[in-house]
């Protein structure tokens, strides 16, 4: 996966919202059916995996007879995604706008183009606002100019609950053969008992694993 947080802010559904739930399991379900016919079909060319017999997938079904033991995983694909302008893996928005020292002084503000688009779209775009969000360290939050609906739309990763970082790992493991790679990030002042939390919800979900980032 990559450039999830692109899908879901130009389909404007908030990250933390149980629509965008909902999708992350169909976009993923319909990939892991799709991998599945695959390896069977590769299974009738050359033949099912060595462990086969008294595997779980031997259950005298054709569409179990796999070439392939486990076929779909969730990297994290953060250069990847970089080349092509994209979020990282399943991962929200890190930050809206940053502000970027180049040589001689000067200074170049970037700032994420799906809200570029929006904020030009909503005629609330100013090149004084963008290095306001800079300065804010990329979050919408606390900003008077910028609509209501826009911010939920666009919650950066430190902004989502820990809850909603979790829920988000475990839609999209639901229908992941492997492990889904994504960061749970907490805000510096995260509790033991919060981190506990994260990792017993992650495990009840069904993860397969967890990494924490706490901020600081």
């Amino acid at each position: 996966e990559m450039g999830w947080a692109d899908m879901l802010v130009q389909l404007g559904l908030p990250y933390d919202s149980e629509e965008a739930l909902e999708l992350a399991e169909k976009v993923q379900r319909f990939i892991s059916q799709r991998a599945k016919e695959a390896s069977v079909e590769l299974a009738i060319e050359k033949g099912v995996f060595g462990s086969f017999e008294g595997s779980k997938y031997d259950t005298g079904k054709l569409e179990d007879r796999v070439r392939n033991v486990e076929r779909t995983t969730i990297a994290p694909t953060g250069t990847i995604a970089m080349l092509y302008e994209v979020g990282s893996g399943i991962e929200p928005f890190f930050s809206l706008a940053y502000v970027k020292n180049i040589r001689g002084g000067d200074s170049l503000t970037y700032v994420n183009k799906h809200f570029t688009k929006v904020a030009k779209e909503r005629g609330f775009y100013s090149e004084e606002l963008m290095k306001k969000i800079a300065e804010k360290g990329g979050i919408l939050s606390g900003i008077d100019e910028i609509p209501n609906d826009v911010k939920k739309v666009f919650k950066t990763s430190q902004e989502l609950s820990i809850d909603a970082h979790v829920k988000m790992q475990a839609a999209f493991q639901k229908y992941t053969d492997n492990a889904v790679s994504k960061t749970i990030n907490m805000r510096n002042d995260v509790s033991v008992d919060e981190v506990k939390k994260a990792y017993m919800e992650s495990w009840k979900t069904g993860c397969k694993g967890i990494t924490i980032y706490r901020d600081g």
